[in-house]
């Protein structure tokens, strides 16, 4: 790996450690992009907190032990640039067709279209995503959770810098046009959504955002790390810092969790109810109680594997086999990268029954990443259950079965229950408000979302946090919000 390029150059409007200032055209293009950006930011970032300053951490560098530095910036100056991790000298193509060859410094003429596609549809979830979240700061249970929000916010848009210096400096006039429409589109807007079903659901509570910020940015992280495999290398060298970040979202959602589920057992068990069933009087503690929290799960869980598309995609295999789109942690799999001959299982819908069918292994690759999320998922629930073990509180959190609630791949045309028992129509309508998020449960979560902003203080649906960010006192104030 080499040494160079590891500091980043603030020698130009806009941080980057690619030589941007010997680089006039695409400089040029960025520095007309950079106001058009700040603009759809003050329209769609964080709303009522542009003018205040926030505890961030910004990148001055990508090397392992300076990647960043931690200070107060009000988020419209955060330093948002273009960073790629070092590159590593004479790396091969790891997978399909090219195997062994070396990686592309360009864009190969064939690949073009593709390339293209999956970086605007990389860049498209990044600001979507911020736009889902613009109005949780007003009901912020916390300073500490308050900065976290912004934290990731001011990510997703150096996310969306990252893949728009990639549009702009290998596509030409095409490049540049999706940049500018990567700002135009709009989550949940009617006539210009964005590109991916999820990033159009709303964000209206702080478990929808922990829940999203551990499931729907797990699938990020999963995506992020096959297009770390990819043959065109500055793709990869810019998703393999992207995933420096995107280990922070998902800590906010995993712990976010954990800190609802510790606070409801604990009101619990000070209370003398053990039955997690018990839902009204659970609620009257001012705790969100475990089924909701099940149900919220159930949700974004399944919306969230709508995004690994088809179970059977030749779009798949063909982004394997030519070298785009590698598996999750290609290197570590013990095999020859080529599947030629190769099969995997997959679960599919045969004769009105779910079974695990022996498929070729190149159009199953989205099937195969879907099954690898699963299992990291499988794996942050587990760490919320030991929570609810502890408490001896007898209830279960759990993933539902992967056909469960889908639209998108072999069983959106079909209901289950989270166990994955086919339901005709009938008996789905008459049971998902068991499975699903209700009118009634989006109500009392709306109910608790109050605003707490003293330091040191936390909304009694939540704990404290098990530790502070960057060694700083439990009172520390992570938001100037009278600077």
């Amino acid at each position: 790996m080499t040494t160079e390029n590891t500091q980043v150059s603030y020698d130009t409007l806009i941080p980057n450690n690619v030589g941007l200032v010997s680089d006039r055209r695409v400089l040029k293009g960025l520095e007309q992009w950079h106001p058009e950006f700040l603009n759809w930011w003050r329209d769609m970032g964080p709303d009522g907190f542009q003018n205040v300053p926030v505890y961030l951490r910004t990148a001055v560098s990508v090397d392992r032990d300076g990647w960043a530095q931690f200070g107060y910036v009000k988020m419209p100056d955060y330093r948002w640039g273009i960073l790629l991790a070092p590159r590593i000298e004479d790396r091969t193509i790891g997978f399909g067709r090219y195997l062994g060859e070396p990686v592309w410094q360009d864009v190969p003429g064939e690949q073009r279209a593709t390339l293209r596609r999956l970086i605007v549809i990389q860049g498209d979830t990044e600001p979507a995503s911020v736009e889902q979240q613009r109005h949780l700061g007003k009901t912020a249970p916390s300073l500490y959770d308050l900065r976290n929000l912004f934290q990731v916010n001011v990510e997703e848009a150096r996310h969306l810098w990252a893949m728009v210096y990639l549009l702009h400096k290998y596509f030409g006039l095409d490049g540049r046009e999706e940049a500018q429409e990567l700002l135009r589109r709009r989550s949940g807007d009617s006539n210009s959504p964005r590109l991916l079903g999820a990033f159009n659901e709303a964000t209206p509570d702080w478990l929808s955002f922990f829940m999203f910020t551990f499931f729907t940015d797990r699938d990020g992280k999963m995506q992020l790390e096959s297009l770390a495999q990819s043959g065109f290398d500055p793709l990869a060298r810019t998703t393999r810092f992207m995933l420096t970040e995107e280990a922070h979202h998902m800590f906010v959602g995993q712990s976010g969790i954990a800190r609802i589920v510790e606070r409801t057992c604990s009101a619990m068990l000070e209370n003398g109810l053990r039955d997690p069933y018990d839902i009204e009087r659970t609620r009257a503690l001012g705790v969100i109680d475990l089924p909701t929290v099940q149900r919220k799960l159930n949700f974004h869980f399944s919306v969230s594997l709508d995004l690994f598309g088809s179970e059977i995609s030749t779009n798949a295999a063909g982004f394997f086999d030519s070298g785009i789109k590698g598996r999750y942690h290609e290197t570590g799999i013990e095999d020859d990268h080529q599947l030629i001959t190769a099969t995997y299982l997959v679960l599919k819908l045969e004769q009105g029954h779910i079974k695990s069918v022996a498929t070729a292994a190149m159009p199953a690759l989205n099937a195969r990443l879907r099954d690898d999320y699963e299992r990291e998922c499988a794996r942050g629930v587990d760490r919320w259950n030991t929570i609810i073990r502890k408490a001896d509180i007898p209830f279960t959190l759990s993933l539902p079965h992967v056909a469960f609630s889908r639209t998108v791949g072999e069983f959106a045309g079909i209901h289950t229950d989270p166990q994955g028992h086919i339901l005709a129509d009938d008996e789905w309508d008459q049971q998902k408000h068991r499975f699903l998020p209700t009118t009634d449960d989006e109500a009392y979560l709306n109910s608790l979302m109050t605003q707490v902003l003293a330091p040191g203080e936390f909304a009694p649906w939540i704990a404290p946090p098990g530790r502070p960010i960057d060694n700083k006192s439990a009172d520390f104030r992570y938001v100037r919000l009278n600077s």
